[in-house]
């Protein structure tokens, strides 16, 4: 049996290697599809889609946040870069400067290496294999402890469904128990009344026409084929979540199917007790509804 996974959860993972730490946060919310939000520093941009293809691979639904942080204790992140070219570029201006003006040419060393762009700062480029290898161990590790809360989560509400179906079953035992009894009770009305306004004018009743109106009246409040489907969405349920994987769509489905046959059955209930039954019935399907919603 597969395990069912909860759509809501929350993974962490940090690795450090390199004089790099890498630390990725995961959370997440029902959705309909997989929808990802990958927050990264400006450095790691480039592992956007790497991030997206793992996660294809841990979760199928879900609106799920990625924030990831990067500390780099290297030291050596930036260095320091001479522009040969453009320091003879203003030697020579100056120097054409002082003989345009006769005037002695009094730079010093430690002046030009102030003028712009002289000395700059630059970026040390880093092995982007070397740093995709550190920081996918992060990534995989959030996602495993991901999933491991989203099972944790998904098996209690897979036995919370369980028993709610348990619950269902039982309502419609009664609902299908109690049933046949209502039409013999109307039968039995039926008799009485005709028997009570029939001897008034010394007349027998007519078997006959109260066959015909029991029947037009079993027919009205028949909820056969309703028990018949209601049983069957119980069942395919319970073996869904018995099979379990990705099951949250065809559970919606199910819970749809079970909720329009309830509403049927409510609208043909016959009397007080069976009304209360299916009204018990429906609240128990809406929160059904309600916990596929968060099955992925």
């Amino acid at each position: 049996m597969d395990m069912i996974k909860s759509m809501t959860g929350f993974g962490r993972g940090e690795v450090t290697e390199n004089n790099r730490k890498f630390t990725v946060e995961i959370k997440a919310v029902n959705h309909r599809y997989l929808e990802a939000s990958v927050k990264l520093p400006k450095k790691l941009t480039a592992f956007d889609a790497n991030i997206r293809n793992v996660l294809k691979e841990y979760m199928e639904r879900g609106k799920v946040d990625v924030f990831v942080s990067m500390e780099d204790y290297s030291g050596t992140t930036e260095t320091v870069k001479y522009n040969s070219a453009l320091a003879h570029e203003y030697m020579k201006y100056l120097t054409e400067m002082a003989a345009d003006f006769g005037l002695q040419n009094d730079v010093r060393l430690s002046v030009l290496a102030r003028f712009p762009d002289v000395f700059t700062m630059e970026e040390v480029e880093t092995d982007a294999e070397e740093l995709w290898d550190t920081f996918e161990k992060a990534v995989r590790m959030a996602c495993s402890n991901f999933v491991k809360a989203r099972e944790k989560e998904g098996e209690n509400l897979r036995k919370d469904l369980l028993d709610k179906l348990d619950e269902m079953e039982g309502y419609v035992g009664f609902i299908e128990s109690r049933s046949p009894e209502i039409i013999v009770e109307y039968r039995k009305k039926l008799e009485d009344k005709l028997r009570d306004a029939l001897e008034a004018l010394d007349q027998k009743a007519d078997e006959a026409r109260i066959v015909t109106e029991v029947t037009i009246y079993s027919d009205k409040i028949c909820v056969d084929e309703e028990i018949v489907r209601l049983k069957s969405h119980i069942k395919a349920m319970r073996d869904a979540l018995t099979e379990g994987g990705a099951c949250g769509r065809k559970l919606d489905f199910i819970a749809q199917e079970m909720n329009r046959e309830a509403n049927t059955t409510l609208s043909k209930s016959g009397d007080v007790a069976l009304t209360d039954k299916a009204i018990a019935l429906k609240t128990v399907i809406e929160k059904i509804r309600e916990q596929v919603q968060n099955i992925e």
